[in-house]
């Protein structure tokens, strides 16, 4: 915590003394979410890329001067973060494009991006004190709480709140990791709120991270891992798919962080996807408008969040950046899926694919230069939705153990 000044409201400005379990502005409520603020002329005088090349732990801890942590809290043993990064022809070819760059976060520890925010959950937990961490979540969220709790060895507990839609393959890994899991018999809405009333009852540290504002600190660890791996040259673009909103904003701080401390010496514009059956935050960006709950209607469970309560940061990152937003059909998330794996080899779940099937139509409809410089995350992995995987492909073709019969699908060209 050397270089953290204080945590600051983005509604009224108040500032606070950065405590572990400090949500919320005191005067604005859920309105008042709070940003970590750093002395970034101290972070220059103390740290360097030449410092970066000299340390060779390959997680998220290699940016310990960005993070809002006591380097002496017990860390969970999973390695977080430095995801693979694949400059892809092929699948730039097909969108339409020159340069596209994927970064496979779904290949963290618990096959999610957000292992990196709840691996801070896990460390500010502690330093308030708690052995309880509890979230609501579609799953993503769940499971990587649930794997990073567990990597303690029995020191923490996770109890998770999750909706009936909650897909098999997330509720498996909450079961195997040993969470105490609540299935709650609603939508994501009404598990958060029966998260929050049990959250507030009982002490346990909150993890929601649309609330805790720590955990946007280890979000933005995707933007500058990636910078990095890009020797620090940034892209015309980045895509992100858009849930509540805390990725992008996390993006953007992880983008802002950089350019401050001189490590970038511009910021790329970000470009946020949402479902066309769950959008609040791009229907606020393209009307000005105050944002309104939708239905949550689509098959990326992960980004079905009707009542995001961290909009107001992804919109101004987006903004800042002079980005965009743009949102898909159910039906394109899933030919992206496909796509996306038969061009590069990375297997990514709906929600994560969101941002590529919007890059797809940004391109098509001249929004995105063919000669921009893209980068995209895929944020989880497929085998999250085994369900949803099978209905983005063909049946296999089926025969008898037979050569004779195979020989005659071969003539066919139906191989």
């Amino acid at each position: 915590m050397k270089y953290v000044t204080s945590l600051a409201c983005i509604n009224c400005g108040r500032e606070y003394e950065p405590k572990p379990d400090k949500y919320l502005c005191s005067n604005c409520g859920e309105e008042g979410l709070l940003d970590v603020k750093y002395d970034y002329q101290e972070i220059k005088r103390d740290w360097s890329k030449e410092d970066l090349k000299q340390n060779y732990e390959r997680n998220i801890w290699r940016y310990l001067p960005l993070l809002p942590v006591d380097p002496a809290t017990t860390r969970p043993s999973l390695q977080v973060g430095w995801t693979p990064m694949y400059q892809s022809k092929a699948l730039a070819k097909q969108l339409g494009l020159e340069n596209l760059y994927i970064k496979d976060d779904g290949l963290n520890p618990t096959a999610s991006l957000k292992d990196r925010a709840s691996v801070m959950a896990v460390v500010k937990g502690q330093e308030g004190g708690a052995t309880t961490v509890a979230c609501s979540s579609t799953g993503n969220a769940a499971t990587s709480l649930a794997g990073n709790i567990a990597s303690m060895g029995g020191d923490m507990e996770a109890v998770i709140f999750v909706p009936e839609r909650v897909p098999g393959g997330k509720l498996a890994q909450l079961l195997i990791f040993g969470a105490q899991v609540v299935k709650v018999k609603g939508s994501y809405e009404e598990a958060y709120y029966l998260s929050d009333k049990a959250i507030k009852k009982w002490g346990w540290y909150n993890r929601n991270a649309a609330i805790n504002p720590y955990l946007l600190e280890g979000k933005k660890t995707a933007v500058i891992e990636l910078a990095e791996q890009l020797n620090w040259d940034m892209p015309d673009w980045l895509v992100f798919s858009v849930g509540d909103g805390c990725t992008i904003a996390g993006a953007w701080k992880g983008l802002y962080d950089l350019k401050q401390i001189g490590f970038i010496n511009r910021i790329p514009r970000l470009l946020g996807v949402q479902a066309e059956g769950c959008a609040p935050i791009t229907e606020s960006f393209k009307t000005d408008k105050p944002l309104e709950t939708t239905s949550e209607d689509t098959l990326a469970d992960s980004i079905a969040v009707g009542s995001p309560r961290n909009y107001r940061k992804a919109l101004e990152g987006i903004k800042a950046s002079q980005g965009s937003m743009i949102n898909v059909t159910d039906e394109e998330i899933l030919e992206m899926m496909q796509l996306l794996g038969q061009t590069t080899g990375v297997f990514g779940e709906p929600a994560g694919v969101a941002g590529l099937a919007g890059l797809q139509k940004m391109v098509e409809e001249d929004k995105i230069e063919s000669t921009a410089e893209v980068v995209t995350v895929v944020t989880g992995n497929g085998l999250k939705d085994i369900v949803n995987a099978k209905r983005a492909t063909d049946a296999p073709l089926e025969v008898k153990p037979d050569i004779n019969e195979l020989e005659k699908y071969l003539v066919k060209g139906e191989l």
